[in-house]
């Protein structure tokens, strides 16, 4: 495999996950937070409803999980193609 074609499929890797992450991050950011929040105010929890809890403070929780699970997926690709740190 040549050079070149080696580093385009680390960065196809790398947009993939950094891509996912983010629809992930807006859906709940977003879209459970403000655009669905009608449809979860009939679901409680911690004593309010869902889409309140989803702009609040669920999407902090799901952004910081993204995070991890980023550096995760990220050290495994690195390994892959031979650019890991170690």
């Amino acid at each position: 495999m040549s050079d070149n074609s080696s580093k385009n499929g680390y960065w196809a890797a790398n947009m993939r996950i950094i891509s996912i992450s983010l629809v992930i991050w807006a859906l709940v950011s977003f879209g459970f937070g403000i655009l669905l929040r009608p449809l979860l105010s009939g679901i409680s929890v911690g004593g309010t409803d869902l889409g309140f809890w989803f702009a609040q403070q669920g999407s902090i929780l799901v952004f910081l999980t993204i995070i991890f699970f980023y550096a995760f997926w990220m050290n495994k690709v690195d390994r892959e193609h031979g650019v890991d740190e170690e």
